[in-house]
């Protein structure tokens, strides 16, 4: 069996992760740039573990100019083999209050002025975006 990494994508507001043990900074350049952030390796128990900001420390990329394709990409190069993305959306549902915890099973991407996928010119495939949460 391949041993599991989880790579942690922090939304807004979340720069860092109490109980990450033993960590280290690590840059990785990718085919499409750099990532996000600097990227912070360490362990949860015996879990390696990766963290990502998602807008950067600080809050300075907006939704359109976070480098998705870097970012996954720099997650699987460092080992990890799942992803946990964070997010702070609101909701237009009266039940669910601020500070809900709320965990999706499907989601429509609503971004827009970016590029949407790892394919282009000369790669070509036909992927299913339905179940796309495991």
């Amino acid at each position: 069996m391949t041993k599991w990494g989880i790579g942690g994508i922090g939304g807004s507001g979340l720069y860092e992760i109490d109980g990450l043990e033993g960590t280290e900074e690590v840059h990785v350049e990718t085919p499409w740039g750099a990532p996000s952030d600097v990227l912070i390796k360490g362990n949860v128990g015996d879990v390696e573990f990766v963290f990502l900001p998602r807008h950067g420390k600080g809050h300075r990329l907006t939704p359109t100019t976070v480098p998705y394709r870097a970012n996954i990409d720099a997650l699987k190069r460092l080992g990890c083999t799942d992803v946990l993305s964070i997010s702070a959306c609101g909701s237009l549902q009266e039940q669910y209050a601020p500070g809900d915890f709320v965990m999706v099973d499907q989601f429509i991407d609503r971004t827009f002025a970016r590029e949407k996928t790892f394919l282009g010119p000369g790669m070509v495939a036909h992927v299913s975006v339905d179940d796309n949460i495991c």
